[in-house]
C-alpha cells in the first residue's frame, strides 16, 4: 500500500508515483485506460494537450466532441469567470437570469426553424438527459416503456440510457431496468447488413423496418386500434460510438413517414453531433426531419461546467403533462453551466458556423481520400461537417483490422511523430461496430495549418504502421 500522498505534497509527484496512486485509490469503473500506461496530460491550448514535457498532442477527437470550441477558449472561460465572481451557486428552486435566457434562445430557435413550441429542460450529463427524455416519452404515451433504437447506436451507462444502447456489454453485469429497446439496423452503407448497394437500394432498409407494421403477427402493431406497442424511435442522425456512420439521403424522411403514421415519436440523440459538429446546428437538419424531442450535451459548455438537457414539443412538455418535480437533480442548471452554455449559444449565433464547418470539413475530407487512395488499409472515409471516419481494414479493403487501429493510437501516442523538425503527438478516438474506425471530431477551431498537419501527421503514423 502506497502512504505517498501522506508524506509527499501531491504537486511533486512523479507521473510513476500518480499512476501507483491510480492503480490503488481510483475506481476503474469511471473511466477506460486504451494505453498502458494511460498518458497523464498537464495542460492545453487550442487543439493541442500537452505532456510534462512540453510535447504538442494535436487533438482530432476534442473529448469525444465536448470542445468544439478549442481548449482554453478565452470567450467561454471569461463567461464563466464573470459567473464565478457573480452568482456562482444557487439552489434550483430559485431562478437566475442565464438558465432562462439559455432556454429561450434554444427554444426560439427550434420554434424558428421548425415551426414548433417547445420548452427546454435541463439536467448534468447527457446519459441523464437521455433518462429524462424517456420520462417525457413514457408520459405522454401512457406509461408505454417499450422503444425502438439503432444497431451500433449509443446514448449512454446509466440503467435506463443501457437500455437503449446496442452494446450489451454495458448491461451484462445489471441486468435491465425497464425493457431493453428492439434494435434496428442502422443504413450503415459500406456494411451493408442487407447487402445492399447504396445507388440503388432504394432504402430497402427503412422498408424492412416498416413491415413490422404489416400485421399484428409481427409483435408491434395492433391494426384493429391503431397503436404500436413501442413509444418511441431513439436515434443519432450521425452514429457517433457506431463509427461516425453517416446515413443515405432520403433515409430519415421516409423512416419519419413511418413514424408519424403509427404514431411513434422520434427522439433525437444530438450530445455528440449537436452545435455545428455535422455542419448544421443539430445534425438532423441535415436530413430535413423534425423531430419531436431533442436531447444535447458535451459542446454545449465546451467541456466547461458540463450542461445537459433536451428541446421536447410543448404538447410533451408543457406544465399540466409534466408538473414540477418530473425530474430532478441539484446541479441540473447550476450558474456556471448556463452561463457558459448562454455564451456559446450566443457565439453561435453571431458567426456563420454552418458555411466555415462545412468548408472545413470538405477540406479535411479531401485529404483523407488522398490518403486513401495511397493506403490499402483505408476501407472507407466519408464525413459531414467535421464529424469525419477512416475505416481501417485489412489489405483487402473490407475485412476489418482491429490489431492495426490499436497499434496506430499507440503510436500516435509516443509523441515522436516529426513535421518541420518539430515532435507531435496525435490524439485520436476509436469507434465503430468492430473497434477499426478512426472517428475524428477536430476543433471546429482549427486553422487550416492545423489541419494540414493533421493530415501530414496521419500519413506518416499509417506509413509508420504499414511498412513491411
Amino acid at each position: 500500500m502506497s502512504d505517498l500522498l501522506l508524506d509527499t505534497p501531491a504537486e511533486t509527484a512523479s507521473e510513476a508515483d500518480l499512476l501507483a496512486l491510480e492503480r490503488e485509490y481510483c475506481s476503474f469503473g469511471d473511466t477506460v485506460h486504451y494505453l498502458e500506461p494511460p498518458k497523464i496530460f498537464s495542460r492545453c491550448e487550442g487543439s493541442y494537450l500537452y505532456d510534462a514535457a512540453g510535447t504538442a498532442f494535436l487533438d482530432l477527437q476534442m473529448w469525444y466532441s465536448a470542445v468544439n470550441f478549442g481548449y482554453g477558449n478565452a470567450r467561454l472561460n471569461g463567461a464563466l469567470q464573470r459567473q464565478i465572481e457573480a452568482l456562482p451557486q444557487l439552489a434550483s428552486q430559485y431562478l437566475h437570469r442565464e438558465k432562462i435566457e439559455l432556454a429561450a434562445r434554444l427554444a426560439q430557435r427550434m420554434q424558428k426553424t421548425t415551426g414548433l413550441k417547445g420548452r427546454v429542460h435541463f439536467n448534468v450529463g447527457g446519459s441523464q438527459a437521455i433518462e429524462d427524455s424517456l420520462k417525457v416519452v413514457r408520459n405522454a404515451s401512457n406509461g408505454k416503456s417499450l422503444m425502438f433504437a439503432f444497431e451500433g447506436g449509443y446514448h449512454g451507462r446509466t440503467l435506463g440510457a443501457s437500455a437503449i444502447t446496442s452494446s450489451y456489454r454495458y448491461r451484462r453485469r445489471y441486468g435491465h431496468f425497464g425493457d431493453r429497446a428492439q434494435f434496428i439496423p442502422f443504413p450503415y452503407c459500406f456494411r451493408c447488413p442487407y447487402g445492399k448497394k447504396r445507388e440503388d437500394c432504394g432504402l430497402y432498409c427503412v422498408d424492412q423496418f416498416a413491415r413490422l407494421f404489416d400485421t399484428e403477427y409481427y409483435g408491434v402493431w395492433d391494426p384493429k386500434n391503431g397503436s404500436a406497442e413501442y413509444a418511441a424511435f431513439y436515434i443519432e442522425a450521425i452514429q457517433g460510438t457506431g463509427g461516425y456512420v453517416i446515413p443515405p439521403p432520403g433515409y430519415f424522411e421516409k423512416l419519419k413517414d413511418v413514424l408519424e403514421a403509427r404514431k411513434i415519436l422520434l427522439v433525437d440523440d444530438e450530445i455528440q453531433m449537436g452545435f455545428y459538429r455535422a455542419g448544421k446546428f443539430w445534425a438532423l437538419e441535415n436530413f430535413n426531419v423534425t423531430p419531436d424531442i431533442v436531447v444535447f450535451g458535451k459542446a454545449l459548455t465546451n467541456g466547461l461546467n458540463p450542461i445537459a438537457g433536451l428541446w421536447a414539443r410543448e404538447e410533451l412538455i408543457n406544465p399540466e403533462i409534466f408538473p414540477p418535480g418530473s425530474t430532478h437533480s441539484t446541479f441540473a442548471s447550476t450558474p456556471l453551466g448556463t452561463a457558459v452554455a448562454l455564451e456559446t449559444v450566443k457565439m453561435l449565433e453571431e458567426e456563420d458556423y454552418e458555411t466555415m464547418t462545412f468548408a472545413k470539413g470538405a477540406y479535411l475530407l479531401a485529404g483523407l481520400q488522398d490518403l486513401k487512395r495511397r493506403y490499402a488499409v483505408i476501407g472507407d472515409v466519408d464525413g459531414l461537417g467535421m464529424a469525419l471516419r477512416v475505416e481501417i481494414c485489412t489489405d483487402d479493403g473490407f475485412t476489418p483490422d482491429k490489431a492495426l487501429v490499436d497499434r496506430m493510437c499507440e503510436e500516435a501516442m509516443k509523441g515522436d511523430l516529426e513535421v518541420a523538425g518539430k515532435k507531435y503527438g496525435l490524439v485520436l478516438d476509436v469507434g465503430g461496430y468492430y473497434k477499426n474506425v478512426l472517428t475524428l471530431a477536430p476543433a471546429l477551431t482549427i486553422s487550416r495549418e492545423e489541419m494540414d498537419l493533421a493530415l501530414a501527421l496521419l500519413d506518416q503514423l499509417l506509413h509508420r504502421v504499414t511498412r513491411h
